[in-house]
Parts: C-alpha cells; structure tokens; sequence
C-alpha cells in the first residue's frame, strides 16, 4: 500500500501533477482589470500639489445664500400658529424666557425647553441640509 502510493502522482486542476511546476492559469474578464502593471495613484502628481486627497478642498462648499434662505425658509413655516393657537417657534423662545427666569439654575429634564428645543434645531438642520442639497444640486445641473 505504501509502495503504491509513493510511486502514483498526485494530480490537481487541469490533471497537472502538483510535483511539476505549471503554467500560470491567466483568465480574463470584464469585471477584473488587465494584468498590466498600473501606476501607484500616490506617487502620481495630483491637482492638489502631489497630495493624494479622497475629497475635494472645499468639500462643504459653503455658501452663505444657503444659511440665510435655509433659515428663513425654517422660520417662516415654524412660525405658524399649528400647536394649539402657538407657533413652534414662539413656544421655543417663551420656554427660553420661561428657563431664563431661574437663571443660574439649568432647565429640569421634565421641562418642556428640551422638547420645542431638539424639534427646533432639528427642523432647523433638516432645512439647511435639504437647501445645501438643492443649492448644490442646482448648480451643478443634477436637477
């Protein structure tokens, strides 16, 4: 038994024995790039002096428009009287008023500042973020 399988060649893919070295298998397809060597993308000189960057310098492309019109356009909506005769806004600044009363100590947890608060801001980034969207957008003729 051992004597056979001493002398018997152990075949892998393509019955080549794994003994003999063989030829390297090159398969081709469109999903894979070609063989051919590329170049190192951070050795290459780039727009940004040589510096391999994932982003653009000015990636936030900050536009003052998109503040003034994204805070007007939030302000203007929350200042419709829809909560029981009372805008977010103004139930937003009276609770300020209210907590500024007592001012050396901090708003409770149960005080209803925190509530008009986060809904505030949050109203607040979503507009400015939807109009750096649409600014954005806009300009670069996506829409």
């Amino acid at each position: 038994m051992a004597a056979m399988a001493t002398s018997a060649t152990v075949a892998g893919l393509g019955a080549a024995p794994l003994s003999r070295p063989s030829r390297k298998l090159v398969l081709s397809s469109g999903f894979i790039r070609s063989q051919a060597p590329g170049k190192n993308p951070l050795s290459q000189k780039l727009a940004s002096g040589g510096r391999f960057t994932c982003f653009e310098r000015n990636w936030l492309r900050r536009d003052f428009n998109v503040i003034g019109f994204g805070l007007i356009g939030w302000i203007a909506p929350s200042s419709i009287p829809a909560i029981n005769g009372n805008s977010l806004t103004g139930l937003f600044f009276d609770s300020i008023g209210k907590e500024l009363a007592h001012f050396p100590t901090g708003p409770a947890l149960s005080s209803p500042f925190w509530l008009w608060m986060i809904t505030w801001h949050l109203g607040l980034f979503l507009a400015l973020t939807f109009g750096q969207i649409g600014f954005q957008g806009r300009k670069e003729n996506y829409f």
